[in-house]
């Protein structure tokens, strides 16, 4: 269709740029706090295009923000590019085929969101350039959303303070405005400490750790009974003491995930969980070392600014995916259980529908749908400015997140439509932000309201600093 926003123009005009930005960090995944290559082309990009960039954005070495405009209102643009563990996948093919061993994968689409993300704050910029606008956009490249909380860390630390609104988008199957549906979520350690000794000559002098991380388990099972219905609990063990069952343990570890559909319903969960293991200690005459590792907060909505992007939606109309993409997408289907096609429908308020392997149609902004749902860093800053999102179909309906079907998808033509479509979206909101001066009063005071109902407590301890991981070799050449 022709171009009849303003701001399309200029994110054609880069497109094939950040196009190739997409593919060369999908061809490099890194996992949380490790994304020096993904970061260092981020940070070129930004200074290749003419923003000012500030590299270790909070003292995180792999976040970026690179700044243009001047004056006016700050409408920050969020990017993601850290990978997933294990899902190394071949891309363009429609069987599981590792290109490494046990090795990571873009399995949640995050070469395609930072890319796209960092494309509309190219137009915007361009837009502000040519039309001397009263502005400034700030793209916010972001590591470590798989589990590593960065932009909590990020808010917690004021890197938002001066932002008026922001705006972000993720890779799905469905094309619309994003339900500001996720949950809050803690990620606690659970360290247990008892003494050694030989399980048959002595027994009697050890005392168990590993007893203690499981009756820790044992409760927390029994506790999950007694909690709210859309509450989560989550454990994976970091160390079980070892392989030789003639020792008793001294050592044990378990990592727990503690989701709520409130921050305080979280903060109240914690406390319960923490009971629990300070409990098995006692039972076990062990000690526990409690933890926190990473903390993301539920998502605040702001119905303006859904009503504005929604807006930009429906002037650009569905994605045109042509047939070639059509084909791809369904032989990924022929991967996928029934089940999985009809989830993907029900998530968004449709009934399951045969023949449609992509969404080329833009969802309603009032359907309602089941809530399935996760837990997103996004979510903090929800909380410190008004935050909206957007989803644009960049994978075959059905297709699980996680998967190495999403991997194999990263660099498909129709992943590359949707990314470039989903960056006019974008453009286009913070185009209406910067020249609406009464949208933004009401965008503001819909997050005013928010807050007034629940101030903002950052769920991660001042004391606690990300998990940073050093600086590979190869990077730092």
């Amino acid at each position: 269709m022709q171009n009849s926003e303003p701001v399309w123009d200029y994110v054609d005009e880069h497109s094939a740029d950040l196009i190739g930005l997409a593919d060369r960090v999908w061809g490099m995944p890194e996992t949380l706090y490790a994304e020096y290559r993904s970061c260092a082309e981020h940070t070129a990009m930004l200074r290749d295009k003419g923003f000012r960039v500030t590299e270790e954005v909070a003292g995180i070495p792999t976040a970026v923000m690179g700044e243009a405009g001047e004056g006016g209102p700050v409408i920050a643009i969020l990017g993601e590019y850290d990978a997933l563990p294990g899902l190394s996948q071949e891309a363009n093919i429609a069987e599981p085929k590792p290109l490494e061993a046990n090795g990571p994968g873009h399995g949640c689409g995050h070469n395609l969101l930072g890319s796209a993300a960092l494309l509309a704050a190219c137009a915007l910029k361009d837009w502000l350039a040519a039309t001397g606008t009263p502005g400034r956009v700030r793209y916010y490249g972001c590591p470590a959303e798989e589990g590593g909380a960065a932009k909590a860390f990020m808010v917690r630390d004021g890197a938002f303070d001066d932002v008026d609104a922001a705006i972000t988008w993720h890779p799905a199957a469905m094309t619309g405005v994003a339900k500001a549906q996720s949950l809050a979520n803690t990620r606690m350690d659970f360290e247990f400490t008892g003494r050694s000794s030989h399980a048959a000559a002595a027994p009697h002098l050890g005392r168990s750790a590993l007893d203690a991380a499981e009756l820790m388990n044992v409760g927390v099972q029994y506790l999950r009974e007694h909690v709210p219905q859309e509450s989560r609990i989550h454990y994976a063990y970091l160390n079980a003491g070892g392989t030789a069952p003639n020792v008793v343990q001294g050592k044990a570890k378990t990592r727990y995930a503690i989701r709520s559909t409130t921050l305080s319903g979280m903060f109240d969960l914690n406390a319960r969980v923490e009971k629990i293991a300070r409990g098995a200690a006692m039972m076990t005459e062990t000690s526990v070392d409690i933890s926190i590792m990473s903390a993301v907060s539920n998502m605040l909505g702001n119905k303006p600014l859904d009503e504005a992007m929604q807006k930009a939606f429906e002037a650009l109309g569905g994605i045109a995916f042509d047939e070639a993409d059509r084909t791809f997408a369904a032989e990924i289907q022929k991967t996928l259980t029934p089940a999985d096609i009809a989830a993907a429908y029900r998530s968004v308020g449709l009934e399951p529908r045969e023949g449609e392997p992509l969404c080329d149609y833009v969802l309603p902004l009032e359907l309602e749908g089941e809530k399935m749902m996760g837990s997103t860093d996004v979510a903090d800053v929800s909380w410190a400015v008004p935050t909206v999102q957007a989803h644009a179909a960049t994978h075959a309906i059905g297709t699980p997140g996680h998967s190495w079907q999403i991997v194999a998808q990263g660099k498909a033509p129709a992943a590359h439509k949707a990314m470039t479509y989903v960056s006019k979206v974008m453009a286009a909101t913070g185009r209406m932000l910067m020249e609406d001066e009464t949208l933004m009063a009401r965008v503001k005071k819909a997050h005013a309201e928010n807050l007034a109902r629940e101030p903002y407590v950052c769920p991660i301890p001042a004391d606690v600093k990300p998990p940073l991981q050093p600086r590979p070799a190869a990077a730092a050449e």
